[in-house]
């Protein structure tokens, strides 16, 4: 089959590629429809790595996916060809610690989809295990069924989060999923979320998805804004969602006495941390990978009408034009925010 592949760091291609997978009794088999471009399928892109996951030989790229059961395994009763579907990328042990405790997304053997050595599903079709493949509702579109993958990281946020209707959060960077963090917040129960971001285009669509209040870091604290709104108070929740050293080690300054810092970004380094300014506010701290158990909630989410991604949705390729998509994604424009390539 036809696939993008990363031949190695800056050289992609777009070829012809054999990959073996067998259709297993309780596996489907997809034709994919349309294919979002992650921040981590650029990262390999550009610099061949990330952390300990190093591109050492030609993998195909792409993992958050929609399309249409054409098959199913012998056991198969939930799925049927035909219908439209999203995937959960990463496959976990099944007999793994950590998915019998129902942490599945740690489990160290899981196998996740554009992560070394496993190909990704910028291809015609892809055989994926049932459990991990899920209905998309009618009024949910393939692009917006692609876009639920970096969607449940978000959700995943709120969730740790604990949110309490009414609650104020702030989000630190407003990438894709630092916005879908934001809508997953609002649906969560936070009345009002600020958004920082130095990019003012950024802002300004944030401000577009509902009470939503953009700030520019580089003019003003973050911190000194949300106080003046809550009465000195601070935010009930802070995620930083950047992966930026700076906005990171700034995490607690807006955060409320008793509040909670959800670390969602993945800096490059290590950051510093300041942990008597955690402690003198008895701050909660939860770390997010991935996420686990959310895809039913964020399909009926979408469905519902009460979560609408779509606005996310800045750019559309055809796969012929995959190459290039992945060159613009590099250095994209400030107005961009999810590029997807649609193989159907």
């Amino acid at each position: 089959m036809k696939a993008l592949v990363l031949e190695r760091k800056h050289e992609l291609a777009l070829r012809e590629i054999t990959i073996d997978e067998p259709l297993g009794p309780n596996d489907v088999r997809i034709a994919i429809h349309t294919v979002g471009i992650c921040g981590s399928d650029v990262h390999y892109y550009t610099h061949g790595r990330i952390g300990p996951f190093v591109v050492e030989e030609p993998m195909v790229l792409g993992h958050e996916a929609a399309g249409t059961v054409e098959e199913v395994g012998s056991t198969v009763t939930t799925l049927r060809p035909g219908d439209r579907v999203c995937m959960e990328p990463g496959i976990p042990d099944p007999q793994g610690r950590a998915t019998r405790l129902g942490l599945y997304n740690l489990d160290p053997a899981v196998r996740f989809w554009a992560t070394p050595p496993v190909h990704g599903v910028l291809r015609p079709s892809v055989v994926h295990p049932a459990a991990f493949t899920f209905k998309l509702p009618d009024t949910v579109s393939f692009a917006e069924g692609a876009m639920v993958e970096p969607l449940a990281v978000g959700m995943h946020a709120a969730r740790k989060a604990r949110i309490r209707p009414g609650d104020t959060a702030v989000v630190l960077g407003a990438g894709p999923i630092g916005l879908l963090t934001a809508l997953a917040a609002l649906a969560g129960g936070c009345a009002r979320v600020f958004i920082s971001d130095p990019v003012a285009e950024k802002r300004a669509l944030a401000e577009r998805l509902g009470p939503i209040t953009g700030i520019d870091p580089a003019a003003e604290p973050v911190g000194e804004v949300v106080r003046a709104a809550t009465e000195g108070w601070g935010a009930d929740i802070v995620f930083e969602a950047s992966g930026n050293p700076r906005a990171a080690a700034g995490a607690l300054d807006p955060l409320c006495p008793g509040g909670v810092l959800v670390l969602v970004g993945m800096p490059l380094e290590p950051i510093a941390f300041d942990v008597v300014a955690a402690q003198v506010k008895e701050a909660r701290v939860e770390t997010v990978f991935r996420y686990a158990h959310v895809y039913p909630s964020a399909l009926a989410l979408l469905g519902s009408g009460r979560l609408d991604v779509k606005p996310l949705i800045t750019e559309t390729w055809a796969f012929d034009r995959s190459v290039e998509a992945f060159e613009k994604a590099a250095d994209p424009a400030p107005t961009s925010v999810k590029a997807q390539i649609c193989l159907a």
